[in-house]
Formats: C-alpha cells, structure tokens, sequence
C-alpha cells in the first residue's frame, strides 16, 4: 500500500515527465524563430500567446539567438543603406577609416 505522500511524488514525476518535453519542445521552436529572418519571425511571433512569454525563457533565447558575436574592438560588420535621397548606396567598408561614423538605432518620432 503507497502511502500519501509517496502518491504525491509519483504524480509530480508524471507531471514533470509530461511538462518538461513540452516546455523544452517550445523552448526549441521559439529559438529556431528567433533565428529566422524579422520577417518569418514576427510571422511566427504574431501565433504566440502572451502569457506563453511568461512561461517561455524569452529573454535568454533572444540573447543567445540575436547576441551576434562581435567583442569590444572587433570591427563592425559591413553593411549598406540607401542614401535618403535615394540617389546610391553607402556602404560602411566606404567610409572606414576617413571620417567618424556614428550610427543611431531607433526613432525620433
């Protein structure tokens, strides 16, 4: 005869058997978005209910998925962006080394 308690030990192994492939299968599909294109992950992003953030380790996968791997004094990777005129490109390669440049992430508006 199992006595209460042990009853209780059985069912929250049979609970965590369940929930943690669960969380560890999300867990792998939120990272895998993350590391898709803004597009395919904002795709995915809008199917996810909020209280799934609160159970999910959103932060940690976003850190690791989107972190990159630059360190202090490494160089910036190239890039090119459209002048606002829209009359050529530029291209951070061009500008390195003969003046300062200062890129701004965000909105003024």
């Amino acid at each position: 005869m199992t006595t209460g308690r042990s009853r209780w030990v059985r069912i929250a192994l049979i609970v965590a058997a369940i929930l943690i492939p669960i969380q560890l299968a999300l867990s792998a599909g939120l990272y895998w978005a993350m590391c898709q294109p803004p597009d395919k992950f904002g795709a995915v992003m809008k199917h996810v209910p909020m209280p799934m953030m609160m159970v999910l380790p959103f932060e940690t996968l976003w850190n690791r998925a989107r972190g990159g791997a630059l360190q202090p004094g490494d160089l910036a990777p190239d890039f090119r962006l459209p002048a606002l005129d829209h009359s050529g490109y530029f291209t951070l390669s061009e500008l390195r080394g003969s003046r300062p440049v200062i890129l701004v992430f965000g909105s003024y508006t």
